[in-house]
């Protein structure tokens, strides 16, 4: 376990540079599309906590501030100091967004008081998590009752024509071109592998119940390339 936790901090630290720019290149943009739905499928109230957990190079936390104004707290979280530097260096170049603290933290030990967040966050993490039902639960236990978890992730499409065209590209097309902008060649290898391995959208929400949460949905977008999942703490 812990020779996989370290490998794929190597890994986002190695990939940090060129993190933005490929997934605005290697998604035609619709990245940006997906956060903005996944930050409104929260319901963050107004002065709301929110916490937003592999944070990456925060685009979250950003549109989360962009959505809510200065009002609602915001906390980044990441395990990748790579991730994080970037992240910071881009909430400094604007006012608005330079008040959101940044914590290198593991998904599993989240530094924060139970029952402490209006909303938490993950995007394009969990999937990097081999505990899930783990990570699950701490996210569970961080919300106050009534709280929401929202999660975006990769899914596979699944059935049809599409699914064949998706799986080419995500296989021979995408590691390709990973590769010629990334040092990082064998990112983009693990990226489709991690994809097919993870659960479908109906075995995830399922594991999401099994962690404590109710009234837990899911929504495909862009062809089932991505799915919203969100649930509540009761």
């Amino acid at each position: 376990m812990n020779m996989e936790l370290d490998f794929i901090r190597e890994m986002f630290d190695s990939i940090a540079p060129k993190y933005d720019f490929l997934n605005r290149f290697l998604s035609l943009r619709q990245d940006v599309r997906w956060r903005r739905e996944m930050v409104l499928a929260a319901e963050i109230p107004p002065t709301g906590l929110v916490l937003d957990v592999a944070c990456g190079t925060c685009d979250v936390a950003m549109e989360a501030r962009n959505q809510t104004g200065d009002a609602a707290f915001i906390i980044g979280t990441d395990f990748s100091p790579g991730m994080l530097t970037l992240g910071l260096q881009k909430l400094k170049k604007n006012r608005r967004f330079a008040t959101i603290p940044l914590v290198c933290a593991n998904a599993l030990a989240l530094p924060f008081q139970s029952t402490h967040f209006d909303a938490v966050l993950i995007a394009f993490g969990i999937r990097n998590i081999m505990d899930r039902k783990g990570a699950l639960k701490q996210f569970h236990d961080a919300l106050k009752p009534g709280g929401k978890m929202v999660v975006l992730e990769l899914t596979a499409p699944e059935r049809g024509l599409f699914r064949q065209i998706y799986l080419f590209y995500f296989k021979r097309i995408l590691p390709v071109i990973g590769s010629l902008f990334s040092k990082n060649a064998g990112a983009y290898h693990y990226l489709p592998a991690s994809v097919l391995k993870f659960p479908s959208p109906k075995k995830f929400s399922q594991i999401m119940v099994t962690a404590g949460f109710t009234d837990v949905r899911w929504k495909p977008m862009t062809f089932g390339i991505v799915t919203l999942f969100a649930g509540t703490k009761k």
